[in-house]
C-alpha cells in the first residue's frame, strides 16, 4: 500500500500533513496528470537525447507519490534526506522528482502578478500588503537583501487579497478570502511603495484599493497619520479604525499562506525559484480558503 493510500484513510491527518484535503488532492492530481504526461513526452523526445525512448531506469515513484512528496515538502518544509528515507529513494533524487511538478502546478493555479480580475461574488476592493521571508545571508550583495524591519536578510513579495460577499443567512460564517495576485520577488530592503509602483497592478474598473501607511503617496486608500505635534481629529480616528477592520483580511490571507512552512521558515532554496513556490502556495491557499 502506498503512502497516499494509507493517508487517505485518515483525512484529518492528510490535511494536517499536506495542507489540503484528500478530495482536493484528487482534483488537482486529475489536472496534473495530462500536464505531466505532456512534459514527460517532451523530455523523452528532446533533440539532444542519446538514449532511445524507453531506455534508462523507469521512475520509481508514481505521479501520485511525487505530488504527495511535494505537498509534504511545502507543508512541513522538512529535509530532502527525510523525504528520501520516507519514500525509499536517495536524497539526491528527491529534487528530481519534485521540481518538475512546480511549474506544472503554477500552470494550474495561474496566480497573476499584475492583472486582478474580480468575480461577481467578490467585493470591489483590493487589499494590499507586503510580506517578507528570511533567507540565508547571501555571499554577495548582502546590503540589498537586509531588511531594516525584520533585522534579517529577507526576500519580499506584495500580496493582493480580495474577499467574497457575505451571503444572507443565519449564523456567523467565516469570510472567504482569495489571493488575487502575488508580485515577483524583491530585495528585503525594498519599500512597499516602490514594489507597488513597479508591480503596476491593473484590476476591474471601480475597484477600491486599500493598504497601510506604507502606501501613502499612491492611489491606495491609507490611514491618516497623526500630524506632528497635533492630535488626530475624532472623525479621522474613526475612519482609521474602519479602514483597519477591513484591511485586516490581507493579514489573515498572508497568515493562512504561512501554515505551509516553506513560506514562513528560513528559505533554503534558490532565490530564483522563490516566486514560483510562493505562487503555488497562494494557489493551495485558494483551494482551501477561497
Amino acid at each position: 500500500m502506498t503512502h497516499t493510500a494509507r493517508l487517505r484513510k485518515h483525512p484529518e491527518t492528510f490535511r494536517r500533513l499536506t495542507g489540503i484535503t484528500p478530495e482536493t488532492f484528487n482534483e488537482v492530481l486529475q489536472q496534473l496528470q495530462p500536464r505531466f504526461e505532456e512534459w514527460n513526452d517532451a523530455r523523452r523526445d528532446r533533440p539532444e537525447r542519446q538514449r532511445s525512448i524507453g531506455g534508462g531506469r523507469p521512475f520509481r515513484l508514481t505521479l501520485e507519490e511525487k505530488f504527495l512528496m511535494l505537498l509534504l515538502y511545502y507543508r512541513m518544509y522538512t529535509t530532502h534526506m527525510f523525504l528520501g528515507l520516507l519514500f525509499g529513494i536517495d536524497d539526491s533524487n528527491v529534487g528530481r522528482n519534485m521540481n518538475p511538478l512546480q511549474p506544472l502546478l503554477a500552470g494550474i493555479f495561474r496566480i497573476p502578478e499584475k492583472r486582478v480580475h474580480l468575480t461577481e461574488e467578490e467585493i470591489m476592493e483590493l487589499f494590499f500588503d507586503g510580506t517578507e521571508q528570511p533567507i540565508h545571508r547571501p555571499k554577495k550583495g548582502q546590503r540589498k537583501w537586509y531588511s531594516g524591519k525584520k533585522k534579517r536578510h529577507t526576500v519580499k513579495h506584495q500580496v493582493v487579497v480580495v474577499k467574497k460577499r457575505k451571503k444572507r443567512g443565519r449564523g456567523k460564517k467565516k469570510q472567504k478570502l482569495r489571493i488575487a495576485a502575488v508580485s515577483r520577488a524583491f530585495f528585503g530592503k525594498t519599500h512597499d511603495k516602490k514594489i507597488y509602483e513597479e508591480a503596476r497592478i491593473t484590476s476591474t474598473p471601480g475597484a477600491r484599493r486599500v493598504g497601510d501607511t506604507a502606501y501613502i503617496g499612491t492611489a491606495v486608500h491609507t490611514p491618516r497619520k497623526k500630524p506632528r505635534g497635533k492630535e488626530l481629529k475624532p472623525r479621522w480616528r474613526k475612519s482609521n479604525r474602519k479602514l483597519a477592520s477591513g484591511r485586516v483580511v490581507v493579514e489573515h490571507g498572508i497568515g493562512k499562506m504561512k501554515i505551509w512552512r516553506i513560506c514562513s521558515d528560513r528559505y533554503r532554496g534558490k532565490r530564483s525559484g522563490h516566486t514560483l513556490m510562493f505562487k503555488n502556495i497562494a494557489g493551495l491557499h485558494n483551494l482551501m480558503f477561497a
